[in-house]
């Protein structure tokens, strides 16, 4: 039977997309390996997205709580907001107490990836504040460490991302994920499926 890995994540301009996009071709990389994107629903209305000048929504499904119980393997993505991840996606998280209660996501690896808006603005605070989430539910937090090689030690150009995931620098909206920062999160979804699938053969 497949490994399933599910990539969750919030975006609101693109930029966490982009990232999950790669991610989930990493991981498809894997033999026997399945993969599915979803999103989290949107809490903001059409007009206050339409304000903050937000693109329309992709057509990726939205996730249900109870769905997240069916991976063998879950990555988060979110955007950051003050060093946090934001508030579509706790709201999500916090939808999850009957999870929570039958510790239906305990044992299950999961992964976080991110944006933020500039390099001081949570590339580390946002997955490390994001880990209590994982925490409470028994979930094993899978990290990159520093998997991804030379490219985490790149000095000459900006480079979002860090032990903790993946992640990239939106700066205003309208800088886009870099092919480094693209290749990293290929190398997070792949790690990350391959630890993953481990765990199932072993359980």
């Amino acid at each position: 039977m497949a490994t399933k890995v599910y990539v969750v994540y919030y975006s609101m301009y693109g930029h966490v997309e982009k990232l999950a996009e790669e991610i989930k071709k990493g991981a498809a990389s894997v033999e026997g390996v399945e993969v599915k994107l979803w999103q989290v629903p949107e809490t903001l209305s059409e007009e206050v997205l339409g304000k903050m000048g937000a693109p329309s929504k992709s057509d990726v499904p939205i996730i249900t709580p109870s769905e997240l119980a069916e991976a063998d393997g879950i990555l988060l993505g979110f955007p950051t907001r003050f060093g946090m991840m934001a508030a579509q996606f706790k709201a999500f998280m916090d939808a999850t107490g009957g999870l929570w209660r039958s510790q239906a996501l305990a044992g299950k690896p999961a992964g976080i990836f991110y944006s933020t808006g500039s390099q001081g603005g949570g590339q580390e605070t946002t997955p490390l504040t994001a880990i209590t989430q994982l925490v409470h539910h028994g979930m094993i937090f899978v990290p990159i460490g520093y998997t991804f090689g030379a490219g985490m030690f790149e000095m000459e150009v900006v480079k979002g991302g860090s032990p903790y995931g993946s992640g990239t620098y939106a700066g205003d909206g309208s800088r886009q994920p870099s092919q480094l920062e693209l290749e990293q999160a290929f190398h997070q979804g792949k790690y990350f499926a391959g630890i993953t699938k481990k765990f199932k053969a072993a359980a």
